[in-house]
């Protein structure tokens, strides 16, 4: 929230959603479809892959000079793509019996978006939350807050702490799986060939449960540990609220 203040208060500086769509003329280029090519080169090579230029490529015969004037800047691609990624998470229809259950369903939703764009979680933190789809997904958080006791300010502080629990472990996820694809480990085989290397390494040192454990690797899975730590922070949240 420090961040949208500082935005929004400094002059001169130009976001996306102050500067509507532009007329279609001799091109049959929209933003729309800008937005889905900056999707895909992203969900392929993940943040780093992204470029006006790769963009450009992926539309067909266009140069990164006809995409900036739909979309500003890249920076003004980045905020359209986050906020068509967030369009993706569905709030639930109805207020449930227990309010948490919403919030439990809003973050176990935007964790699924997260590990289909890995880049989600990447670009987040580097642009302001101003997209009308993030800004009624906060609201929606916001209200369930309320309506479980907790103040305006408490609210914003504990969507938040949702929040970073979500892209926290989406950017984790992200950076791992960037990582072995640039070493190399991106097939089956080869991480299991690390593994086993790694196993080596830990056997040598003297450090016996963790080579115990590399062996035959045991315990909750990605999306269990997401759910455990979820769980902790929304109970706690709770046990706040009703002290």
């Amino acid at each position: 929230m420090d961040e949208v203040r500082k935005t929004v208060g400094e002059p001169g500086v130009s976001l996306i959603w102050t500067h509507p769509e532009p007329r279609r003329r001799q091109s049959p280029l929209e933003r729309e479809d800008i937005v889905r090519a900056a999707m895909a080169v992203a969900d392929e090579g993940g943040a780093e892959a992204l470029t006006m230029s790769a963009v450009a490529r992926w539309l067909g015969p266009y140069t990164p000079m006809a995409l900036y004037r739909h979309v500003l800047s890249k920076d003004g691609l980045v905020d359209l793509m986050l906020d068509a990624a967030t369009a993706e998470v569905p709030l639930p229809p109805e207020r449930r019996t227990d309010g948490w259950s919403d919030l439990r369903a809003v973050a176990t939703e935007t964790w699924a978006m997260a590990k289909r764009h890995l880049w989600y979680a990447q670009l987040a933190p580097t642009r302001p939350p101003l997209g009308p789809h993030a800004m009624r997904r906060t609201e929606f958080q916001l209200r369930v807050l309320l309506e479980q006791g907790a103040d305006l300010g408490r609210a914003v502080a504990y969507a938040a702490l949702l929040d970073r629990h979500v892209l926290g472990s989406a950017q984790q996820v992200a950076e791992e799986h960037a990582m072995r694809r640039r070493l190399g480990l991106d097939t089956p085989q080869r991480l299991t060939e690390a593994v086993a290397a790694a196993q080596g390494l830990a056997e040598q040192g003297g450090h016996e449960l963790l080579a115990r454990w590399m062996k035959a690797p045991t315990g909750p899975g990605m999306d269990e540990q997401f759910e455990i730590s979820l769980t902790f922070l929304l109970d706690g949240i709770e046990s706040e609220l009703n002290r």
